[in-house]
């Protein structure tokens, strides 16, 4: 109970009253149309707010809707093969959030008869959900009273309070702010805020519509610093064939089953590479958490000692390639 004595010493009763009516205001008319805001199907949304995570919005879209045209409904993918379902995920990255979804989609189709458990306690049982993405369901789809913290969401919070909030500490302000009327809505509104105008830097107060609200309005000092990026080089050959003119075929090669990142994935075969080798034929840069990478790519027949296959062109948008693998191939203009 101190706790949320210490949150309504922050910002009153009648100023959350004002906040909810704020947002929600500056949401119905200022939100993104984004098509998984289209619909309140449970399905839908558990595939938005799963394919969010760690990836911009902008990445998500055309993901978003090639997964559905692969998998239209919960069924659907409980049905399919777990390869399938990965190549419909290359390219967001952290595909232990395809498996495990894939595994979730088991469950409610043989343990619920095919229908999404509606309170984010049940929600919580299913592989892979997680606190935050059981509250978003169960508020956007159902309607329950259940707030979501985000990154977004952390960071109205401290700014909005002006104060650095932590753990369980940032649930109970979300909760005690939450318009339990239209919560999905709420929730939603607290994200777009964070992303569109309470940005990470240079936040845009002047048109932020609880400005008046906040304690912060601005930065709010940062106690932590973050982590410095790495860079590392790294080399893959590219060895493309195409004898008849028509059909072409790529070597691949797959990741082992028992490896963390990205296990049982094609990728192209690295390669060894000598000063005196020349210039390579792709550079390009890519990263992954922490990590800025340098990719160099070269033309070049695959070492002896890789054990892998060749693919046909035709097909490569069906297997379950890595990101980079399949951002390599597109600057090869061969997908």
């Amino acid at each position: 109970m101190r706790r949320r004595q210490s949150i309504q010493h922050l910002i009153s009763i009648p100023q959350r009253r004002q906040l909810r009516k704020e947002l929600l205001g500056w949401y119905d008319a200022h939100a993104r149309d984004l098509p998984w805001r289209a619909s309140r199907d449970p399905y839908r949304v558990w595939l938005s707010e799963v394919m969010l995570q760690q990836t911009r919005v902008v990445a998500v879209i055309a993901h978003y809707h090639e997964f559905l045209h692969r998998f239209p409904t919960v069924k659907k993918l409980a049905a399919a093969r777990e390869t399938s379902v990965l190549a419909a995920w290359s390219g967001l990255g952290y595909y232990r959030r395809a498996r495990m979804m894939h595994r979730a989609a088991k469950v409610i189709v043989h343990e619920h008869g095919g229908k999404f458990p509606s309170t984010a306690e049940a929600l919580l049982a299913l592989p892979g959900v997680g606190r935050y993405t059981g509250a978003a369901i169960a508020s956007i789809a159902f309607d329950q009273p259940n707030a979501v913290v985000d990154g977004n969401v952390e960071r109205v919070l401290q700014r909005v309070l002006g104060r650095h909030l932590g753990g369980e500490e940032l649930w109970t302000a979300a909760n005690y702010l939450l318009d339990e009327k239209r919560p999905g809505d709420f929730n939603q509104a607290m994200m777009e805020l964070g992303a569109t105008v309470c940005t990470p830097r240079a936040p845009g107060c002047l048109t932020c519509p609880v400005i008046k609200l906040c304690s912060t309005r601005g930065e709010l000092g940062s106690t932590t610093r973050p982590a410095p990026q790495k860079k590392r080089e790294i080399h893959y050959s590219l060895d493309y064939r195409n004898e008849d003119g028509r059909n072409g075929r790529v070597f691949l090669v797959q990741r082992a089953g028992d490896v963390s990142l990205m296990p049982g994935m094609w990728e192209l075969p690295e390669a060894v590479v000598m000063s005196s080798t020349g210039d390579p034929q792709i550079t390009l840069r890519h990263s992954i958490t922490i990590t800025d990478y340098t990719v160099r790519v070269w033309h070049a027949a695959a070492p002896s000692h890789a054990a892998g296959k060749w693919t046909p062109v035709g097909r490569l948008k069906r297997i379950a390639l890595t990101g980079l693998a399949r951002k390599i191939l597109r600057a090869a203009d061969i997908i």
